[in-house]
């Protein structure tokens, strides 16, 4: 074989200008994959917390938002209210609410950081319906104190969302995460306790 003279120069030029064209060829095509895992816009926007002005709800009444795909409620309590969380508490089946439905700030008597403001995932803790609010004292039947009502199987919530005895929903309405930015303003899907810790 004849003595072919080699030039070690051009093929380390031409091996760097090969390995370089097919790396930035790999990184091209993989561009669109690792775009594609990242979640979109909305769906960011979807589970991103929810700000709510909650500055004209009157008290005694309820106010609904969407947060997650699930409907949540805010109720803004009145001192009747309030006092009647009291006069059901032997007929609920979790008076204290020693399960787990609600952020440790909110496991108190009233289920809430402010008394009189209780916000609720809208869905009953049996198959998911929405019940019905029937916050008014005898308004589903004489011994009514006010609070929510499921029709799909009969299941009743008190206005702290604690559910009754022998209903078939087996656990308290649940508290969302949530904080209070002012008087007026509520985050929905932000837990204060979490964010003070950060």
């Amino acid at each position: 074989m004849a003595d072919e003279h080699v030039d070690k120069d051009r093929r380390r030029f031409l091996t760097g200008v090969t390995t370089g064209v097919g790396a930035a060829g790999v990184a091209a095509a993989a561009v669109p994959f690792v775009s594609s895992m990242t979640p979109s816009a909305k769906a960011r926007a979807a589970g991103a917390p929810v700000l709510v002005d909650i500055g004209d709800l009157e008290p005694g009444k309820l106010l609904k938002i969407e947060w997650r795909g699930k409907p949540v409620w805010i109720i803004k309590r009145t001192q009747e209210m309030l006092d009647s969380l009291e006069t059901v508490q032997d007929e609920l089946a979790d008076p204290d609410s020693d399960r787990e439905q609600q952020p440790q700030y909110a496991q108190n008597a009233t289920r809430s950081i402010e008394p009189e403001v209780l916000v609720l995932v809208g869905l009953c803790t049996h198959l998911g319906c929405s019940p019905l609010e029937k916050l008014k004292p005898g308004e589903l039947d004489s011994d009514w104190q006010g609070g929510f009502f499921c029709p799909c199987h009969g299941s009743k919530f008190d206005l702290a969302g604690r559910v009754y005895k022998n209903v078939p929903a087996p656990t308290n309405l649940e508290v969302p995460p949530h904080r209070f930015l002012s008087d007026s303003r509520v985050e929905i899907g932000v837990d204060s306790v979490e964010e003070d810790l950060a």
